[in-house]
Formats: C-alpha cells, structure tokens, sequence
C-alpha cells in the first residue's frame, strides 16, 4: 500500500473537498481519502500500481490544483 500526500489549491469550502475526495476516490486502485480544507491536504491510502501523477491528474480533472508533497 501507498500513503501519499498531495498538496491542493483552489479549494474554497465544503464541497471543494467533497468534489476533491470523490475524485480521488474515483481513481483504481485508491483505497481511502481524507480532505483536509483547513490544512489543503489530501491524503490517499492506494495500491502500488497508482502513481501520485493518476491523484493529481484526478483533481486536476475535478477542476482543482494539486502537487505531490
């Protein structure tokens, strides 16, 4: 399993994060999501096969900014 860290911008309330973990979510072979508004942080528990590019391509999609950190 992967722990990874990504770093997300853009978001501005609630349901920024709600669409931000939806899309995280959405990404095979993600396990769970946690969305942090205060910190703008999502940390994603994941298979190996998914790469920290597929999560920020997700919330890049999902009309957000991310970066691994």
């Amino acid at each position: 399993m992967n722990n990874i860290v990504l770093k997300v911008s853009d978001m501005s309330c609630g349901g920024c994060a709600n669409a931000v973990k939806a899309a995280l979510i959405g990404v095979e072979g993600v396990r769970e999501a946690d969305v942090s508004l205060e910190e703008m942080t999502a940390r994603v528990v994941s298979d190996e096969m998914v790469s920290p590019d597929d999560l920020v391509e997700a919330v890049s999609a999902a009309g957000y900014s991310a970066s691994i950190g």
